[in-house]
């Protein structure tokens, strides 16, 4: 097994449990992190070496990166395993499960790479290099089914972990917030670059939802310190004082407590979906980048809950729709809009159902499936 990542390595962790149900004297080698460890998971190499972001941080690893793509190739063809499985990271992974399934050992990828949305040749390259590519959600099981690529759709782990009813209330009490004054979870990005863009737009549409609910709770919870600290300067730079918030960490227990999120597109869409949250999505790129992701994305919504339900469900304001005003209204229009909560914490519900189908357990079974067929 082969996880880059901290996602890839819950996910891994999950699965060696429920892999170990099925064959308790399995051995797990390859790479992993401390949570696939402690499931008695033998790593090679620190999954740290892995964990690379950005064109000019990869060039600068790019010799360690196929040394290590190297060494556990020499060690999978002393050692066959009875299946490759890579976690996530195609750019890393895929050439090593291509590499084995040309050598005759079976190989998985968990986690589809975005090959539906955008450079959508890349199937060709995934088709040869898989016995078996595991979904967690289903629009990407159709895809690779078009393309007669064999798939699982297995559901997503965060489905089965979070509640189909969240404790709204014992999240705002563990906040320190008030229970009865409404909530706006203000999310901007987890990574610099974003908050930079996004920050002060995302701060001036709350002050502008605030000056028409002067009894909104705005909160803004930080994946780390040094977020903590950017969002602090992007508070006090503006130029009208702004009553917030801000919590370093427990981005899902903020959003559990809010009525409404404002957030950038990605994976916290998915978590304010499965919280029942309504939520405004707004996003801003480059220029540049923006016109030329215009021509290759192939599909016409960018959050996951629209891509779930195939229809708009929540907003998504982009680039130059992206104002504080534009932003503000569309928050505002989902706080005081009781009827559009319902309908769409009805849509949330059957979607959460959709996407609640025991991941672990379920992809665990695909692999037992296609190990004992044996096919290549």
């Amino acid at each position: 097994m082969i996880a880059g990542e901290a996602s890839g390595d819950i996910l891994g962790a999950g699965l060696i449990r429920a892999l170990r149900q099925r064959y308790p004297n399995a051995r797990f080698v390859g790479i992993g992190g401390d949570d696939m460890i402690a499931e008695g998971f033998h790593s090679l190499v620190p999954m740290e070496r892995l964990s690379v972001m950005g064109l000019v941080e990869v060039l600068g690893r790019i010799r360690e990166l196929f040394s290590i793509r190297a060494r556990l190739l020499d060690y999978f063809f002393a050692t066959p395993p009875d299946v490759v499985i890579g976690i996530d990271s195609p750019d890393f992974t895929l050439a090593i499960e291509r590499r084995c399934r040309e050598a005759g050992i079976l190989s998985v990828h968990y986690v589809s790479p975005s090959v539906w949305a955008w450079r959508q040749k890349r199937i060709f390259k995934i088709a040869k290099s898989v016995n078996l590519m595991l979904t967690l959600f289903p629009f990407e099981a159709r895809f690779y089914e078009e393309h007669q690529v064999p798939v699982a759709f297995v559901g997503h782990p965060l489905a089965d972990r979070i509640p189909l009813e969240p404790d709204t209330l014992s999240m705002r009490a563990s906040l320190g917030l008030e229970a009865d004054a409404p909530v706006l979870a203000v999310l901007p990005g987890s990574r610099a670059g974003e908050v930079e863009r996004l920050g002060t737009l995302f701060l001036e549409a709350s002050r502008w939802i605030q000056g028409r609910r002067p009894d909104l709770q705005l909160v803004i919870p930080c994946v780390n310190r040094d977020r903590e600290k950017q969002v602090r300067d992007l508070v006090e730079a503006l130029a009208v004082k702004l009553p917030v918030t801000i919590v370093r960490g427990r981005s899902r227990d903020v959003m559990a407590a809010s009525d409404v999120v404002l957030l950038a597109s990605g994976t916290a869409t998915l978590e304010a979906m499965l919280l029942k949250k309504p939520m405004v999505v707004g996003y801003r790129l480059s220029g540049f980048s923006y016109a030329l992701l215009s021509k290759l994305v192939k599909v016409p919504h960018v959050a996951l809950p629209n891509l779930l339900g195939g229809r708009q469900l929540v907003p998504e304001l982009l680039q130059d729709n992206a104002t504080a005003e534009s932003l503000g209204a569309a928050v505002l229009e989902r706080l005081e809009n009781s009827e559009e909560r319902s309908r769409l914490k009805d849509a949330f519900t059957e979607l959460h159902h959709t996407l609640k189908q025991g991941a672990d357990d379920k992809a665990a079974q695909a692999i037992s499936e296609l190990v004992e067929g044996g096919a290549n």
